[in-house]
């Protein structure tokens, strides 16, 4: 007797993204020889059709009560952060997850979760725009955000759009194994699994200036000259300052002490360096003022979690490549 596919409960919700919608949606339509993987069904609450975003509506299969026959409940993003989900949703997400089924929320689909308390004393992941404001609404939640996803207890929560797609062949994996995921990932035109996490995406802000003009003058001073060696007291006395007075005073102008004010500089300047140029990592560890190439592999992965080679395949410019 054939082995019956596993039951995805899709849902949609007032102003949903098409984008958030399509990913759970190829991913769980995947077919082999033998037919379709999942058993995928569109809900919302009370079966009611939805409007997306824009220029689009949909009619879903029916309400949250097929969810009650789901193996995975996905909602894929949510619209308003400051939204509760209706309680039926609530109920619906409280109930798969009492019978062992997997939970999940993309992107923003992890505030549906953390609303619904599913997520309390657990780890969970949102995309990285989202942080301030999920760990101010939800303290008793355990935000990772470096993770592309985080499965606990089977509430699986993903971080933004294109992870959602490393989230779904994740669970693809987790019910068919890799073969099947890598053969669907090949079908999609996308890697089956990223190494690193949305460390590597996150904008990493420039140093800001400060209201210190004599300061100033200093960062750009260091600024200009990162791949040269600087002794916190050859900076005291650039500045006129004892060392303990000069240390105080950049720690309360930047909110970082010295070392660690250099370090990001360095790691900003590598990055640029990386993207636009074809230079070895060994001469790009020198030019952003690494002591040693092996420093910089460390500071770099420590921060983004990807080698510098693995940055530069990712976000390297081909003309760079060209180069030389």
């Amino acid at each position: 007797m054939t082995k019956k596919p596993p039951v995805v409960a899709l849902v949609v919700y007032s102003n949903f993204s098409p984008f958030h919608f399509a990913v759970p949606y190829l991913v769980f339509s995947a077919q082999t020889a033998d037919g379709p993987l999942f058993d995928l069904k569109i809900v919302s609450s009370g079966g009611r059709q939805m409007a997306a975003e824009r220029a689009l509506t949909m009619q879903p299969d029916g309400g949250l009560e097929l969810a009650d026959g789901a193996d995975i409940l996905v909602v894929p993003g949510w619209d308003d952060l400051d939204a509760r989900p209706e309680p039926e949703l609530v109920d619906a997400m409280a109930r798969a997850h009492a019978r062992g089924a997997h939970v999940v929320g993309l992107c923003y689909g992890a505030y549906a979760l953390a609303y619904a308390g599913l997520l309390d004393g657990r780890r969970a992941s949102t995309h990285w725009m989202a942080e301030k404001d999920f760990g101010k609404r939800f303290p008793r939640i355990r935000l990772d955000m470096n993770a592309l996803y985080v499965d606990e207890d089977k509430l699986i929560t993903s971080a933004g759009t294109g992870a959602g797609l490393d989230c779904c062949l994740y669970l693809v994996r987790e019910y068919f194994g890799a073969r099947i995921a890598n053969k669907v990932a090949r079908t999609l035109v996308i890697p089956p699994h990223r190494e690193g996490g949305q460390a590597q995406f996150i904008e990493q802000p420039m140093a800001a200036s400060t209201q210190d003009a004599q300061l100033n003058r200093l960062l750009d001073h260091l600024r200009a000259n990162l791949d040269q060696a600087h002794s916190i007291d050859e900076l005291a006395a650039r500045t006129a300052m004892s060392r303990r007075t000069f240390t105080r005073h950049f720690s309360k102008a930047t909110g970082m002490t010295v070392v660690d004010w250099l370090v990001n500089e360095r790691l900003q300047r590598s990055r640029d360096l990386l993207e636009t140029t074809a230079l070895s990592v060994d001469r790009i560890a020198g030019l952003a003022g690494f002591q040693t190439p092996t420093s910089f592999r460390q500071h770099f992965k420590k921060r983004f979690h990807v080698s510098p080679r693995d940055w530069r395949r990712t976000f390297g410019e081909k003309a760079a490549a060209r180069q030389g």
